[in-house]
């Protein structure tokens, strides 16, 4: 007589010792499968005699009832904790903040939004977008503008060089974005009407210059361009850029190799407590240069002074960044300071449009 009870009892324990459904699978099948203990005590009644026959019977089919109502009790029990595992990692703290989408957290630097905001005010007016390399030669940053030989800018205390090349020219980073207007003289033919924003290279750092920084250039060529026209379309430009109605303007002589007559422009300002504020008060504030081309330029880039004439201005980006957005040094425009970029800079959405802003 086989013992019922303790079979019950060892595959029970069995049972309750599985670690994961796998094994209690196992125990399954070794107690009811096919070739299992219990079924092997089911296929012995046909030949117990009939009085036996019924007292094995409901045994056997008592012990294969509660294994299996064990066997499911166990089941039940590994998959809530399989679950309550599973929660438990991929649970979410929602006491946290939410994370920002990448579009919401990044930025775009002020020196980009201001050559976007450049482009849209000059665009509107006319004027296509010229370029230019950065590495030049001498003769297009120096020469053909008209610069003496023995100019300033020519010494390398004030110009990046390169090497000297076995014939002895060398290329230099350039120190303006004027050799593109150069450039463009060259290959094409007037009417002109350019910008030139651009990265251009000195040896000077300090709270108002540094290595590297951006200009941008206008250039207009034609045979009746004068004075009226660049004074209108400085005007133009500084009010939309500074986004104010009006713009108080002077223009004082001064000195560039590359135009004749040469102009510095000051524009109306109110400084108050730390602050400059345009088109109201009764200081001025110098932004720019600008002037008549040369002679000698048109020469030397293939136009007859006697039929051309042209101008052109220029101006330091940085420079006229930090006076719209309140930024007081502009080397923190390069220090890559991301809490600066949180503060300055603005979504990478928004693009600047005269129609609807250009800085809101």
């Amino acid at each position: 007589m086989t013992d019922t009870a303790g079979l019950e009892k060892q595959i029970l324990a069995e049972i309750a010792g599985a670690g994961d459904e796998a094994a209690l699978e196992a125990v399954r099948v070794a107690a009811l499968g096919r070739n299992g203990s219990i079924t092997a005590l089911l296929k012995t009644l046909g030949a117990l005699p009939p009085e036996e026959r019924k007292i094995q019977g409901p045994l056997i089919n008592g012990l294969k009832d509660s294994l299996n109502a064990a066997l499911a009790a166990r089941r039940d029990s590994l998959k809530s904790a399989a679950l309550e595992a599973r929660l438990n990692a991929e649970s979410v703290d929602v006491t946290l903040p939410v994370r920002e989408a990448p579009f919401e957290v990044g930025r775009v630097h002020p020196i980009t939004q201001v050559m976007d905001e450049l482009t849209a005010i000059f665009a509107d007016m006319g004027f296509a977008i010229a370029e230019g390399p950065d590495i030049e030669t001498d003769d297009y940053n120096f020469t053909k503008l008209n610069f003496p030989e023995d100019h300033p800018a020519r010494d390398m205390q004030a110009t990046f060089f390169f090497n000297p090349k076995p014939d002895g020219t060398r290329l230099l980073l350039r120190t303006h974005t004027s050799p593109v207007q150069v450039r463009t003289m060259l290959t094409q033919k007037p009417p002109i009407r350019v910008i030139v924003p651009g990265r251009t290279y000195r040896s000077d750092w300090d709270q108002t210059h540094t290595p590297m920084f951006h200009q941008v250039e206008g250039l207009v060529i034609d045979k009746g361009s004068h004075l009226g026209h660049l004074k209108w379309i400085l005007e133009e430009f500084l009010k939309a850029f500074f986004e104010i109605d009006r713009v108080g303007m002077r223009f004082r002589p001064s000195f560039f190799p590359f135009t004749e007559p040469s102009l510095e422009v000051d524009i109306q300002c109110r400084r108050d407590k730390g602050e400059i504020r345009f088109g109201e008060g009764s200081d001025w504030l110098e932004i720019l240069g600008c002037g008549m081309v040369h002679p000698n330029v048109l020469k030397n880039c293939g136009l007859d002074p006697d039929e051309y004439q042209g101008f052109a201005w220029g101006m330091g980006i940085e420079r006229i960044a930090a006076l719209k957005y309140g930024i007081s040094d502009v080397r923190q425009f390069f220090e890559a300071d991301v809490r600066w970029l949180a503060h300055y800079g603005f979504r990478p959405l928004d693009f600047p449009t005269l129609a609807g802003g250009l800085s809101s």
